[in-house]
This record gives C-alpha cells, sequence and structure tokens, in this order.
C-alpha cells in the first residue's frame, strides 16, 4: 500500500493505491501555513474513516508546486510514517525521473512537477504526440511526444481567477455560477453574458491553442494526436471545446502511480 499526493495551489489530492487499485482519494484545499502536526490530524481522521491502517503505507511519492507544503509533507510523513524510511519518500523532481521523461527546455527545473507528472501519465495511456490541459487555478497546455520528451507549453489564467477579476474588479458584475450552461452564445442578461463569454470564450480559446500547437508539433495530418484533458475544471469546458479528446479526471495521481511503481517499488 503507498500514498500518492499531489499539492496544488487551490488543492492538495491524495490517493491510496493497494494492490493496483485505488483504496481511497481525498481532495482538500491547499493551506499553506499547515504544519505537518496539522496534516497529521486531518489524515488520521481521513485514513480512519476510510479504514485505512497508516502502517500499512510503504511508500509515498509528492508532487508540489507549493514549496512550504511540500516541506511539511515530507515532515508529516517522516513522523506520522514512523515505518517508512527517508528513501521510501519520493519527491519529484526534474532529476528524479529524467529516466521517465526528457525535459528540452534551456531550464528544465522551472518546469512545475505536476506538469511533468502528466506528461508522462498520459504518455503511458496513449504513447503518442499530444497536448495534457490541466485546469486547475492556471490552464496549463504541456506538449509530449510519442518518446515521452516534453516540449514545452502554455500557461494562461485559470476560470477561477477570470471569474474573481471580473466581480472584484468591476462595479457592476456579480460573482456567478457557471456550473450551468448558458442558453445562447448571446446572453440576454449579465449574468448569461458573463457565462458565455467565459465558457464559450475558454472553449474557443482552447481549440485555437490547439490548433497552433497540433500546427507546431506534426507535420503529417494523418499522423496520431491526441488531446487529453484534466484539472477540477475539465468536465465544465470539455462541451465547449471541440479539440478536447478525452478528459482524464485522475491523470496526475495515476502518473503518480506509474512513477511508484517504475522508479521507487
Amino acid at each position: 500500500m503507498f500514498l500518492v499526493v499531489d499539492i496544488g495551489n487551490s488543492h492538495t489530492v491524495t490517493g491510496i493505491f493497494k494492490d493496483g487499485k485505488l483504496v481511497g482519494q481525498w481532495r482538500i484545499k491547499s493551506e499553506s501555513k499547515s504544519t505537518a502536526d496539522e496534516l497529521g490530524i486531518n489524515y488520521h481522521t481521513l485514513f480512519s474513516l476510510s479504514g485505512i491502517d497508516k502502517g500499512d503505507i510503504e511508500g509515498v511519492v509528492i508532487a508540489s508546486v507549493v514549496p512550504t507544503l511540500q516541506t511539511a509533507w515530507v515532515n508529516f510523513c517522516k513522523k506520522h510514517f514512523s515505518t517508512l524510511k527517508e528513501s521510501d519518500i519520493f519527491v519529484v523532481n526534474v532529476d528524479k525521473i529524467k529516466d521517465l521523461i526528457t525535459v528540452r527546455l534551456d531550464n528544465p527545473k522551472e518546469v512545475g512537477a505536476d506538469r511533468l507528472v502528466n506528461g508522462i501519465a498520459a504518455w503511458n495511456l496513449y504513447r503518442s504526440k499530444q497536448v495534457v490541459i490541466d485546469f486547475g487555478t492556471a490552464i496549463t497546455f504541456d506538449c509530449i511526444t510519442e518518446k515521452c520528451d516534453y516540449l514545452g507549453g502554455a500557461i494562461l489564467p485559470g476560470i477561477a481567477i477570470s471569474l474573481e477579476a471580473l466581480a472584484d474588479r468591476t462595479a457592476q458584475l456579480p460573482h456567478i455560477d457557471v456550473s450551468e450552461m448558458p442558453s445562447s452564445v448571446i446572453g440576454k442578461s449579465t449574468v448569461e453574458a458573463m457565462k458565455s463569454g467565459l465558457l464559450y470564450g475558454y472553449g474557443a480559446m482552447i481549440d485555437g491553442l490547439v490548433k497552433n500547437i497540433k500546427t507546431e508539433m506534426i507535420a503529417d495530418q494523418d499522423e496520431e494526436f491526441r488531446v487529453v484533458a484534466t484539472g477540477g475544471m475539465a468536465q465544465l469546458i470539455a462541451p465547449f471545446a471541440d479539440s478536447i479528446d478525452v478528459i482524464e479526471p485522475m491523470l496526475t495521481i495515476y502518473g503518480l502511480e506509474y512513477i511508484y511503481n517504475t522508479l521507487v517499488k
């Protein structure tokens, strides 16, 4: 049994794998000032509710884009999983996973660990040229070759950030719920206009970026190319972006599982 941890800017997603199956999965808010003991309290409760004995955990894989939380998580694992050796706690970075993915950038270390994990996971699933779009706090595009080379990508503000900016930086635009689709592209009210602008607008932006990325990545239009979406907002945007081929909600978690089974186990 082993634990995988994806520490994002907004949420931390964790999973427990046993005999190749995901037997526990949780999503909690990322609190950058959390201490190791606070994490211990939270996860002692979550493990107990799921009937998981922390003494059965044989390893941990962590991918993080929040340095302070990464430190707290490592300290939590050392303190509260007393059976683990230091080598059983694997923190993803570009040097440790270089046998799985080759980063074709001038400064490979600036790429977020989650983006590399997503690239590895998508390559393991499809073994083709592809772009992975992660709909999180930011929306990231990560371009992966059929040889699992990481070519780079694009980053733009996430939907939640855009919603907050519209409401907070304007006098008359409200905070809105975009979980319900607009009835038409042409909004008949302020709320409908905002929903349309965000959902249809982001969909068109996704399709436009994918079109340009595909042009740069492939020479033959018949060459296999896939667009994989993941992240909390993927299901929301997918109906408005025809370029998305498949949604993999647990892509990062399964990427961490693959890294554990390949490099740690």
